[in-house]
C-alpha cells in the first residue's frame, strides 16, 4: 500500500471518529457519571448529604459503630473536584458530622467517609430527577436517639422563663440570683399533661435553695395585661386576662413550608419562598411567645428552624406529638404569570376543592416530597400508610375554617386579598384529624411587586402581626379545649 493511501485513510478515520463524537456527545462516551453539585443540609433532626450527578449512580454503604462512621463505595464515577467540594462545605456546628473523606477506592469506584459525632441511623437512597434536579444520591444521617419534639419546646419555655425573670429582675433594679423565694410557676389543670410536664420541669429550679431569680410581675396569671405590652395597642393587649384562672399553655405549631433540597417557589428576583416563610414563621414566633390568651401564655412551636428538608407527614406528626391547638403553615404563592397578587388561607376538603385554583394549589404544595427528597422504603410500614391517609373529622375542618376567616379578617388591613374567603383543598399537610390547620399563602412570590414586600423585613412584621391578631381573635372566642390526650 502506497504512503499517500496510508494517508488518506487515516484522514478518513479521522473524520469518522469526529463525527462519531458529535453524534453521541461528550457524555456518553466519557467514563463514568458527571457530578452536577454537592449540597449538605446540617440541622439536629437529622443532616443529608446529597450528590447530583447527571447520570444514576449505584452505591454501597458500610457502617462502622466504633468511632461511628459511615463507608459508602460510590460506583461509576471519578473522584472528580466536585465531589472534593463536599469536604469544604462541612461546618464545624454540624450537629451529625465530625468530618468528611473522599478517595478513589478503586477504578471507577469512589469511597466516601463520613465522621460522626454521634451514633447514627443512616438512610441512603437515589432520586430519579424531578424539577430543576438531576439524578440525586442520598445520605440522610438521622441520629439513633433522635431528638424528641416535646422535649424541645419545653427546654425553650424553660429558657424563656428564665430569661423573662431576668428581664423583670433588672427592670426592679434587683441584683439576679439573690431575690428570695424562686421563681414562681403556675400550678397547670390536671388535665393538662403537657402543662404538667413544663411544672415537673420548673419545680427543680424552684427548689435550689430559694436562690432563683423573680418571676416576671406579667407571668401572673391573674393579671390584665398580657406580655407583648404596646402602647399603640398591640395583638396582645386585645387578649384580656381572665381573673383567677390556672395557666393552660397553648401550643401554636408554625410549619414554615419547603426547606432543604425543596426551595419552593422562586420569585423572579431569586428570592426563595423557603427563606422568607421561614423568617416570617420566626417573626411570628416571637410575637406568640410574648402573648397570653385570657390569662394563658401562648407557646410557639416550629416543625423546623433552619434550612432542611421535612417531609409532609413529619409535619404533621410533630405537631401531634406536642398537642398543638393550632397548626399554622406558611408559604408564598406562584402562578405561571406575573399578575396574580395577593394573600390567601386555606383549610382542608374531603369533599373536593372549593376551586380549580385551590386544586391546583395543592396538588403543587402536595408534590414537596418529591421535590425535597422522600425515602419512600423508609415510609413504608403500615403506620405510616394509615397516617397519611387519616382525614380530619367535620369539626376539625370548621374550626380550621373559622380560624382562616379570622386571619384574613387582619390580614386585609395590611394588603391585597387573593381570596376574599377561606378556600379548601386536600393538602397533605392539614389533614392532622385533631388540630385546627391552615395553610397561608403570605403573597404571590411570581408577582415582582409581592416579590419585594416579602423581603421588605417591615412586611413581615405587619404580616406576623396580623397573622398573630387572627390567632388572638380566634382564641377570644373558641377557647382552647382541656388537653386529654396522653403524651
Amino acid at each position: 500500500m502506497s504512503t499517500g493511501l496510508q494517508g488518506t485513510l487515516k484522514r478518513r478515520a479521522v473524520l469518522r471518529a469526529g463525527s462519531l463524537v458529535l453524534l453521541l456527545g461528550a457524555q456518553q462516551i466519557a467514563r463514568g457519571a458527571s457530578v452536577v453539585a454537592v449540597r449538605i443540609w446540617p440541622a439536629e433532626d437529622y443532616t443529608r448529604v446529597t450528590i447530583e450527578s447527571d447520570a444514576a449512580l449505584q452505591a454501597r454503604q458500610f457502617f462502622v459503630s466504633e468511632p461511628p462512621r459511615l463507608a459508602v463505595d460510590i460506583e461509576g464515577i471519578d473522584l472528580l473536584p466536585g465531589l472534593r467540594e463536599l469536604v469544604g462545605k462541612l461546618k464545624s456546628d454540624d450537629p451529625n458530622i465530625a468530618g468528611i473523606r473522599v478517595g478513589q477506592n478503586a477504578p471507577n469506584v469512589v469511597r466516601l467517609v463520613i465522621d460522626l459525632k454521634q451514633p447514627i441511623k443512616p438512610q441512603v437512597f437515589s432520586l430519579e430527577p424531578v424539577a430543576a434536579y438531576q439524578h440525586r444520591l442520598v445520605f440522610d444521617l438521622y441520629p439513633a436517639t433522635p431528638p424528641d419534639p416535646l422535649a424541645q419546646l419545653i427546654s425553650q419555655r424553660m429558657k424563656d422563663l428564665d430569661a423573662a425573670s431576668e428581664r423583670a429582675a433588672r427592670l426592679l433594679g434587683l441584683e439576679t440570683g439573690k431575690v428570695a423565694g424562686g421563681p414562681r410557676a403556675a400550678e397547670p389543670p390536671a388535665d393538662d399533661p403537657l402543662g404538667a410536664l413544663i411544672a415537673q420541669q420548673d419545680k427543680p429550679r424552684a427548689n435550689q435553695g430559694g436562690t432563683g431569680p423573680a418571676a416576671p410581675p406579667s407571668a401572673d396569671p391573674g393579671s390584665d395585661t398580657v406580655a407583648r405590652a404596646d402602647p399603640k395597642g398591640s395583638p396582645a393587649r386585645q387578649a384580656q386576662a381572665g381573673k383567677g384562672k390556672t395557666e393552660r399553655l397553648i401550643v401554636i405549631a408554625l410549619d414554615p413550608g419547603h426547606g432543604g433540597e425543596d426551595p419552593g417557589a422562586i420569585g423572579p428576583g431569586g428570592t426563595q419562598e423557603k427563606k422568607v416563610v421561614l423568617q416570617i414563621a420566626q417573626k411570628l414566633r416571637d410575637r406568640i411567645n410574648e402573648t397570653r390568651v385570657n390569662g394563658n401564655p401562648m407557646r410557639a412551636f416550629m416543625t423546623r428552624d433552619r434550612d432542611f428538608f421535612v417531609p409532609l407527614q413529619v409535619r404533621v406528626q410533630k405537631a401531634q406529638r406536642v398537642q398543638a391547638d393550632l397548626f399554622v403553615s406558611l408559604h408564598a404563592d406562584a402562578f405561571f404569570s406575573p399578575r396574580p397578587q395577593g394573600a390567601s388561607v386555606y383549610a382542608l376538603s374531603t369533599r373536593g376543592a372549593s376551586s380549580a385554583a385551590a386544586r391546583w394549589m395543592a396538588d403543587k404544595e402536595n408534590a414537596a416530597d418529591l421535590v425535597g427528597g422522600l425515602n419512600v422504603k423508609a415510609t413504608s410500614d403500615a403506620h405510616v400508610r394509615r397516617a397519611l391517609l387519616d382525614m380530619s373529622t367535620t369539626a376539625q375542618i370548621n374550626d380550621s375554617i373559622k380560624l382562616g376567616s379570622a386571619m384574613l379578617g387582619h390580614v386585609q388591613r395590611i394588603g391585597k386579598l387573593h381570596k376574599p374567603r377561606v378556600e379548601q383543598a386536600n393538602f397533605a399537610v392539614l389533614r392532622a384529624p385533631d388540630i385546627p390547620s391552615v395553610l397561608v399563602e403570605t403573597a404571590f412570590i411570581s408577582n415582582p411587586d409581592e416579590e419585594k414586600r416579602l423581603n421588605d423585613p417591615k412586611y413581615q412584621d405587619d404580616l406576623a402581626d396580623a397573622l398573630l391578631r387572627g390567632i388572638v381573635a380566634y382564641f377570644s372566642k373558641n377557647p382552647p379545649l382541656a388537653r386529654t390526650r396522653q403524651i
